[in-house]
């Protein structure tokens, strides 16, 4: 009996051994390649006015959710009424509409707990509902009213005005904001729809009939693409939609402006900021569409350079220099218009040059040393094992047919996504880096307090000092 209880005790030993053999190198862990995922798609519907709509049946909670996507926002208000977008969908909610004051609406949404609610973005518009399936013959005559008959209050514009003054007036109290703000507009212009800043005066200009006239001019439903999850028919709930929408006109179509846009010339950039004890620092030239037929080989390419803590961003100036907890970048691709490649960090201020000079050098490293082979199979690894989760639940996979559609891309595009990042070589890595991303062209952004760097900032060059002064309202 002894023996054998020895004989147990050294093979669990041994046992126990091997397993923690496999896991002293994360590089001997095998993984079986990721099964091949496929989540249901919505019905599309199309109206005769041209309204796009998505159902998508969802029968384990007695829940319904809806959007009203509507395409116009931030990029097609005019220059001189910046921060109209914002004053926009805030009253566009809370000014109620003919039938009851926003006030009122919070009432009976509140006894239900059901929301409507409004929102906007660079290049579009939402009114939403979210409601108990059971409500929703209550809920939805509301959301409908709110899309079509909003009243724009003057006492709801005023509150919304005086708001976005309160950020205005703030806007120049934490560095990350007015890094983020600033950077924009290196990139873009000042002048850019995408780069545009709000100021007291453009607020001041806003008046009732110009949120009006911008609702006119896009709530159509050739311009709105409606989408519906939850649990309900789908053939009764697209017969009532057809019955509620068909009859609707079409309007004027919603076309996206110009990008129109003017970088600043490579150099250095500062804005002083002296109640601060670290420097943020950021650098950006322009970058591309998300329609670029490269697009997969360069998030391939900005994994490589900043995904995460096995990124060349984070080993170099966090793992082996110290110079800053996160640091991030990489080449932008919006759906729509052209991105930005951008770099940002933060570090001590006495490190401020330094750490300038090392993503300078981490950006010419990016055009200049091959890619390994752990570094594209990390990427890529990286990349798909996130891909899973954009799309794991029925109403992301809705979201996603929304923003195709939106934007004229083809419904199977994430479908085939995968596959295109399965096929990024290191040789494509390393074209698209010497194609998209121009270490000499960055201009170079800092916003710090200059007596405490280690050396003048003029130290890299010729320095461009920022004013970041708020303009004092009108009158004043």
């Amino acid at each position: 009996m002894r023996m054998l209880r020895r004989i147990a005790a050294a093979s669990l030993l041994a046992l126990a051994a091997g397993a923690f053999a496999q896991v002293t190198d994360y590089h001997d862990i095998k993984t079986p390649p990721l099964r091949k995922f496929a989540m249901p798609q919505p019905k599309r519907i199309v109206l005769g006015n041209g309204m796009v709509i998505f159902l998508e049946e969802d029968h384990e909670l007695p829940l319904i959710k809806g959007r009203a996507l509507v395409r116009g926002g931030a990029r097609d208000v005019p220059a001189g009424k910046a921060g109209m977008l914002t004053i926009y969908t805030q009253a566009w909610r809370t000014g109620g509409t003919a039938a009851n004051t926003g006030d009122q609406l919070d009432d009976l949404l509140e006894a239900r707990a059901a929301r409507v609610e409004t929102g906007g973005g660079t290049d579009s518009t939402t009114v939403s509902l979210d409601t108990l399936k059971d409500d929703f013959d209550v809920v939805f005559p509301i959301f409908l009213d709110v899309l079509r008959k909003p009243q724009f209050r003057a006492d709801k514009i005023e509150l919304a005005k005086t708001q976005a003054n309160t950020g205005i007036s703030r806007r120049n109290d934490e560095p990350t904001g007015i890094l983020g703000r600033e950077v924009q507009k290196l990139g873009y212009g000042a002048a850019s729809p995408y780069a545009r800043q709000s100021e007291y005066a453009t607020i001041a200009s806003i008046t009732r009939e110009d949120l009006l006239a911008f609702h006119d001019r896009t709530v159509h439903p050739n311009n709105i693409i409606l989408a519906l999850i939850g649990d309900f028919d789908g053939a009764k709930m697209e017969k009532r939609l057809r019955d509620t929408f068909g009859s609707w006109a079409r309007g004027p179509q919603v076309t996206k402006p110009s990008p129109a846009m003017t970088p600043a010339k490579a150099g250095i950039y500062f804005i002083s900021k002296d109640d601060v004890t670290q420097a943020n620092i950021a650098m950006v030239h322009p970058g591309i569409e998300r329609s670029n037929p490269d697009y997969a080989a360069v998030q391939v390419m900005n994994a490589v350079f900043s995904g995460g803590f096995s990124g060349r961003l984070m080993q170099s100036l966090r793992s082996q220099r110290g110079l800053t907890y996160g640091v991030g970048g990489g080449v932008g691709a919006p759906w729509d218009y052209p991105g930005l490649f951008r770099i940002q960090m933060a570090t001590k201020s006495e490190t401020a040059l330094e750490s300038v000079q090392a993503l300078r050098d981490e950006a010419q490293r990016l055009v200049t040393a091959p890619v390994t082979a752990e570094e594209l199979s990390l990427a890529k690894e990286s990349i798909l094992n996130a891909f899973v989760f954009t799309m794991d639940t029925r109403e992301k996979a809705l979201n996603q047919q929304v923003l195709l559609e939106l934007y004229g891309f083809p419904p199977d595009y994430f479908t085939k996504y995968p596959a295109l990042i399965e096929k990024v070589t290191a040789a494509d890595v390393e074209r698209v880096a010497k194609k998209y991303v121009h270490p000499d062209q960055l201009a170079v952004l800092v916003v710090g307090n200059e007596k405490s760097f280690e050396k003048p900032l003029s130290t890299l060059g010729n320095v461009t000092t920022i004013d970041v002064t708020i303009p004092p309202p009108p009158g004043k």
